[in-house]
């Protein structure tokens, strides 16, 4: 029995991004330079493939710090720490690794900034992602507000509507990030956002190369973790633009192919921390079912390089 043809859009920019490469590299740095077990704070980055390869090679993934004993190296996750983590792990005589993207932390020192002028400060992000727990921890409490969307931009209630700042988490949906600042700014003339803005170019890349190919496609499929905000973000962007077959999938395993019954249009990416294997999993299970050919659909080139912290370099370990 022949296989059915299947164009598949293999969108790009796709999976990992410069802050998810850095941090990645910064464990396995820490594990080859101190030798394991090398402790982590939080999943490093978003997903349970690239958690479980370095639990092989023998970092141990903890919560809390107080879950880490004392005398080993910790790793804090891309996401960012509450200022408290670094400080309780100080007093600890713990070495620690800031892993956290450097787009993150350009957040973090905007939040002190407009604290240092007086300003309380709009977070807009969704609650209970570390990233957003990381940047409200970088002040004391009450300084900063998290706005969630439209609605609670208009409900917001501030101290003083002539100061005031806002800032963004990293992973959000430019488009409706876009919506909640004009709420915000037609309710505060005054207010004051980034120069530059705090969706992070990655984020902003893979939204772009999804719009690229949702309409044509008749499915789409996002490689990336169920607690990954920027692959959840790109379901969203796909099914706003009318591909209503949008799924987050982890691995080739979880493909619904009845789900994917009649299709002839595919389109594929992946979020952030979702490596290309991943992808190529999901290709692979395609070919076993499909007659496939593949377009790739290249809306920007990306060449961001993080540099390591210097306790990881080889010149600091000379």
């Amino acid at each position: 029995m022949s296989k059915k043809p299947l164009t598949i859009l293999l969108a790009n920019p796709r999976g990992f991004c410069a802050g998810v490469e850095r941090a990645i590299e910064i464990v396995e740095r820490a594990i080859e330079k101190y030798g394991p077990p090398v402790y982590v704070r939080h999943e490093i980055v978003h997903n349970r493939f690239v958690v479980e390869a370095l639990q092989a090679k023998g970092a141990v993934f903890v919560e809390e710090l107080d879950e880490v004993p004392d005398g080993v190296p910790v790793i804090f996750s891309a996401h960012g720490v509450p200022k408290q983590v670094p400080t309780e792990a100080e007093e600890r005589g713990l070495l620690y690794v800031d892993a956290t993207c450097p787009l993150v932390s350009k957040v973090h020192r905007e939040a002190e900034r407009h604290h240092r002028d007086g300003l309380q400060i709009v977070l807009i992000g969704h609650a209970g992602h570390p990233e957003v727990i990381g940047t409200m921890g970088q002040l004391p409490d009450g300084s900063i507000v998290l706005v969630e969307d439209a609605q609670q931009a208009e409900a917001l209630e501030v101290r003083d509507p002539e100061r005031l700042a806002y800032i963004t988490q990293t992973t959000l949906s430019v488009d409706d990030t876009v919506e909640i600042i004009e709420v915000l700014q037609r309710r505060f003339p005054r207010i004051s956002g980034p120069k530059k803005e705090d969706i992070c170019y990655a984020t902003t890349n893979r939204q772009l190369a999804v719009k690229s190919i949702s309409e044509r496609c008749d499915a789409l499929l996002v490689v990336g973790a169920p607690n990954s905000s920027n692959s959840a973000r790109l379901v969203e962007v796909a099914r706003k633009l009318g591909c209503e077959r949008a799924m987050l999938v982890q691995r080739a395993v979880d493909v619904d192919w009845q789900d994917l019954e009649g299709i002839k249009v595919l389109g594929i990416t992946a979020g952030a921390s979702a490596p290309e294997v991943l992808v190529e999993e999901v290709i692979s299970a395609c070919r076993e079912r499909f007659e496939v050919s593949i377009e790739e659909v290249t809306v920007t080139s990306e060449d961001v390089v993080f540099k390591l912290p210097r306790l990881l370099t080889a010149n600091a370990a000379a």
